[in-house]
């Protein structure tokens, strides 16, 4: 399980340097959230992918192990993560408009002709 998740997380980041290295504004963006979620998978892999562990020990700790219980430090912190990405998508959303109505382009090289006014 942990081989595919691993597979995907690397497309994910091909994807975002390929978005990244675009000339359009709109997909630099979108290349910083692709690249923002695989680091999140990535987090989250670390905590190891089991399935029916527990995160916590309830009243019946006698069968409760660390084989079988899952780390919830990681699963918090994509959690964390996952929030503060919305809160910067919406900020960087935000001024991705106001600079389209003030250069009225996406294209960042037609930007770099806008400085030599």
């Amino acid at each position: 399980m942990e081989f595919v998740i691993a597979i995907f997380i690397g497309m994910l980041y091909a994807l975002g340097v390929y978005l990244l290295l675009r000339r359009s504004i709109v997909k630099l963006i979108l290349g910083v959230f692709v690249l923002s979620n695989a680091t999140n998978l990535i987090i989250f892999l670390a905590g190891a992918v089991r399935r029916s562990g527990i995160s916590f020990i309830g009243t019946d700790a006698q069968q409760a192990t660390t084989e079988t219980m899952t780390d919830p430090l990681p699963q918090a912190l994509v959690l964390t993560a996952i929030v503060i990405g919305l809160g910067i998508a919406a900020y960087i959303l935000a001024l991705k408009y106001k600079y389209f109505e003030k250069t009225g382009t996406h294209d960042l090289d037609q930007l770099s002709k806008t400085d030599q006014k």
